[in-house]
């Protein structure tokens, strides 16, 4: 009864993971929107399943998600560096998906798609349980005031929901650079059965995981770079 009030609850709650801060375009930006967007992007359509492997034209591959990209650097060397692999990645923001647009255009990427919306609506009518080999989340919002705790992407209804799109064995990796978020993280993820850390506590970096310019700079800072890394039972 509580996963169905949980699960509800997800369906119909309103956007509360992220502040639409949509900021001003570069004309290179605007650039990649128009001519990437076509090609790259996915238009969000409710209660119509994804064919991941229709998607990307290959059926063998991973499919990994990842929520959030921001700027999308990360991203883009990602799956670069992981052509065998194919990347989905789900961000709000304009800017940001013009971003990686242009670097998916600039790096000849075939294995890369991006869908503007929020997640939380993607997963419940996009994207088909058991269809996913791994969930990249780096550097989420860590909504540092205690008041604003309700508005974190990691809550433990949001979890169950992920664990249902992942295949048995695959991953879901969360990074961020603020410690007391990483221990509310950590203890989610450690109270949720259908997960198992691969880690005593916290994970050391994967290797395709690349230092952001500003986790370089917040390193030569002192400031410290959490990795959770759990696999789905």
């Amino acid at each position: 009864m509580q996963d169905q009030d949980n699960n509800e609850q997800l369906r119909n709650r309103p956007i509360r993971s992220f502040v639409l801060r949509q900021g001003r375009l570069t004309v290179a930006q605007e650039r990649a929107l128009e001519t990437g967007m076509p090609v790259f992007g996915v238009p969000y359509q409710p209660d119509i399943p994804l064919d991941l492997a229709a998607l990307f034209g290959r059926k063998d591959s991973l499919k990994i998600l990842e929520i959030g990209f921001g700027m999308g650097e990360s991203t883009a060397k990602i799956a670069q560096g992981q052509p065998e692999r194919d990347f989905l990645g789900i961000e709000v923001h304009t800017p940001g998906v013009g971003s990686l647009l242009k670097q998916i255009q600039e790096l000849g990427l075939s294995n890369l798609r991006i869908i503007q919306h929020d997640a939380v609506e993607v997963l419940n009518h996009m994207i088909a349980d058991g269809s996913l080999d791994g969930v990249h989340i780096f550097f989420p919002d860590p909504w540092h005031k205690k008041r604003h705790h309700k508005r974190r992407l990691i809550q433990a209804g949001f979890v169950q929901l992920l664990c249902r799109k992942l295949k048995a064995g695959a991953y879901l990796h969360v990074a961020t650079d603020w410690q007391e978020y990483a221990e509310w993280v950590l203890e989610i993820l450690k109270a949720e059965p259908m997960l198992e850390n691969t880690a005593a506590e916290y994970a050391d970096k994967p290797d395709y995981r690349p230092l952001t310019k500003f986790e370089n700079r917040g390193i030569k800072l002192g400031h410290g770079v959490w990795d959770i890394l759990f696999k789905r039972m």
